[in-house]
């Protein structure tokens, strides 16, 4: 124990120089585990996050849907929390849980009152140390949760695949162009090695990050986080070689059925740069501007005044290897979609031109500063964000220094993005139809 105290302590890192700041200290355990503790006690609660740097982009080709099925998987039971138990455990001592999966991670974090740290770190310590694969809950969740899920979330959803429309045409190489959820088939053909196999490579300490948060004792702390996490084995280190995306150099159009729809949707799509660049900060200021609130560009435009629309919406959906900027419009009336794509491409040539103002600029920046209070307004919040500035952008100190990124982006920057990365040639453009007719894919 004396050794794991003074290797934190050297390790750690402070971040307290004014109230405004989020403290944490971080290390790492022998075995890789890298923790990160955040003490806040102002409230009797803690949020306890375990994310598994794991995510659907990891997937073998022919094997999709495993990270998302471990989500579900991984609250099944282990060698000492029965099948079943896990949820009775959490709300019988005053707690909540969640989890999600994503492209590039699974989170999985609790909330319970302060004195029950302890019960936190053991649950998932048994997550990570003692989970049981067998096949007939294999079998069980997938005919069940899983297909559920699938059904709630995509076959049966208005729009429900909006994204994948985009994504599927975008990414030719790269595995982001595949379902989140996985393929059926998929997890029908795979066995139950392959499940054991997946879970000894990913849900390990050295490529996960433990998060504790909220009225914790740091010393406390530090001693049951190396109780229940020390002793967990490591596997070999992950190493990714995904393929690269080569850039789009000619239209990609498309047409996508779906029959839950009455209103169809012009969708468009860019590959921009991964969530760690500068670029894609540029990218989420640009997509403020132009569609952030009644008060911008399209929705002004397209909504209020000339009344062609809906909705309409942009966003900079940034991940760890690639951005997804996504352009999105909901016709009113009879206006067709090609007008709706006329009306935004005028309003991205003025941004590729012409400088935006002073006091647009200052809005953007005030914008952003108000998203990133309100993420880190929990305990939740904050836990979430210290565990992904560590994971993707390899420095957790970002959670306060951030907003100085941000203001120092230029209008000048905000131009030259817009013309480098959202230019007419390098896009996909979806027609997202109600019906239930093949899906159509061209190249202009």
């Amino acid at each position: 124990m004396k050794k794991i105290l003074v290797t934190a302590f050297l390790a750690l890192t402070f971040y307290a120089s004014n109230a405004q700041e989020i403290n944490f200290i971080e290390y790492d355990l022998d075995n890789g585990l890298h923790v990160i503790l955040h003490q806040d006690n102002t409230a009797p609660v803690i949020t306890t996050a375990v994310s598994y740097h794991v995510g659907s982009k990891d997937e073998e080709e022919g094997r999709t849907g495993f990270a998302h099925f471990f989500e579900h998987l991984l609250f099944e039971g282990t060698k000492n929390i029965k099948g079943g138990e896990w949820f009775k455990i959490v709300e019988a001592n005053g707690g909540s849980n969640n989890a999600y999966t994503s492209d590039d991670q699974t989170y999985y974090y609790e909330v319970f009152p302060s004195n029950k740290l302890e019960l936190s770190l053991w649950m998932e310590s048994e997550r990570m140390l003692h989970p049981i694969i067998r096949q007939e809950d294999r079998i069980n969740l997938q005919e069940g949760v899983v297909k559920e899920e699938k059904n709630f979330r995509l076959d049966n959803a208005p729009y429900g695949y909006l994204l994948y429309s985009v994504r599927s045409n975008l990414y030719r190489s790269h595995p982001y162009g595949r379902l989140t959820i996985g393929l059926d088939k998929d997890l029908e053909a795979a066995n139950l090695e392959d499940f054991k196999k997946f879970n000894e490579r990913y849900h390990k300490p050295n490529n996960a990050t433990l998060v504790v948060a909220g009225d914790i004792d740091i010393d406390e702390t530090i001693e049951l986080v190396n109780k229940y996490f020390g002793d967990i084995p490591s596997s070999a280190d992950v190493f990714r070689n995904l393929p690269k995306e080569d850039p789009i150099e000619e239209t990609i159009k498309a047409k996508w059925y779906d029959p839950n729809i009455q209103v169809p949707a012009l969708l468009v799509g860019y590959i921009t740069p991964k969530m760690n660049s500068r670029e894609s900060r540029v990218l989420n200021l640009l997509s403020t501007y132009l569609s952030d609130g009644k008060s911008s560009v399209l929705y002004k435009k397209m909504v209020d005044n000339k009344k062609i629309a809906l909705a309409v919406q942009t966003v900079n959906l940034a991940q760890e290897d690639y951005g997804t900027y996504l352009m999105l419009a909901l016709p009113l009336g009879e206006v067709t979609l090609e007008n709706l794509l006329s009306e935004i491409d005028v309003e991205i040539e003025k941004v590729q031109n012409d400088l935006i103002s002073d006091r647009d600029l200052e809005k953007l920046q005030n914008s952003l500063e108000t998203q990133f209070v309100t993420r880190n307004s929990s305990i939740e919040g904050i836990a979430n964000s210290l565990s992904d500035y560590h994971t993707f952008y390899g420095d957790t100190g970002l959670i306060n220094s951030e907003l100085d990124l941000y203001r120092s982006i230029t209008k000048e920057e905000i131009r030259d993005i817009a013309n480098k990365y959202l230019q007419p040639n390098q896009r996909v453009i979806v027609d997202y139809l109600p019906g239930d007719e093949t899906n159509k894919t061209t190249i202009e």
